[in-house]
């Protein structure tokens, strides 16, 4: 991704990691992969194996370089778990205005970390958009939305997913989104013993179920 007009941010679709070639994809359901802090698009599309077959997968790189990798909004300026509305916004529109350009049948999001954060923003940007969305080790960011109200009346299917033994993000960022997903969405919630900031195999497996179930 590039950093562009002031505030905004863009995909650079040279760095989009595809799981079919382009004459494949037209039509397709669509699993968008949204990385977390400091890694790269080539971090989650490892997962693709044990993915659903039938979505083409799209693994997209975050806008800002930052701590050796790539990050979605800078943690220069923001607290962990308490970033800036309006950086998660950008993030969120640079995602939508490359949708819109993408001929696919249902899409669905998965991120982790800040990518999770970043795909239930989105569903603040378009309650009825994303046929599912799953959230791994991820957070709803503070502050009221003026797309809230419209998602807790849609209610779409989220699988938000974390270790107890997660360190990064803080208390108060995941009791937040613990009061704010049952309200906002049709919720499966899963917590893993003492699993830390990661991905668990059994994780992996509960989660790939639920996209298999609203892809």
């Amino acid at each position: 991704m590039q950093q562009c007009e002031y505030g905004q941010v863009k995909l650079d679709e040279s760095a989009i990691l595809w799981s079919a070639p382009e004459r494949e994809r037209a039509g397709r359901p669509l699993l968008v992969l949204m990385h977390g802090y400091g890694s790269h698009e080539g971090d989650l599309f490892a997962m693709s194996p044990a993915l659903p077959l039938e979505p083409v997968i799209a693994a997209v790189r975050a806008p800002i370089a930052e701590s050796g990798g790539w990050a979605w909004w800078s943690r220069q300026d923001s607290p962990a778990g308490e970033p800036p509305m309006d950086k998660v916004d950008a993030a969120a529109a640079a995602v939508i205005d490359w949708l819109d350009t993408i001929d696919s049948g249902a899409v669905s999001l998965l991120g982790f970390s800040q990518g999770g954060a970043l795909a239930l923003q989105l569903l603040r940007h378009d309650a009825e958009r994303f046929a599912a969305t799953v959230s791994l080790s991820g957070f709803i960011a503070s502050g009221e939305h003026a797309g809230d109200a419209r998602l807790a009346e849609v209610k779409p299917a989220v699988f938000w997913g974390r270790g107890t033994d997660d360190a990064v993000i803080p208390s108060q960022a995941i009791d937040r989104t613990a009061a704010w997903i049952p309200q906002h969405t049709t919720a499966t919630i899963r917590s893993y013993e003492g699993i830390g900031h990661s991905i668990s195999t059994p994780e992996l497996a509960e989660f790939s179920g639920f996209l298999r179930s609203h892809g």
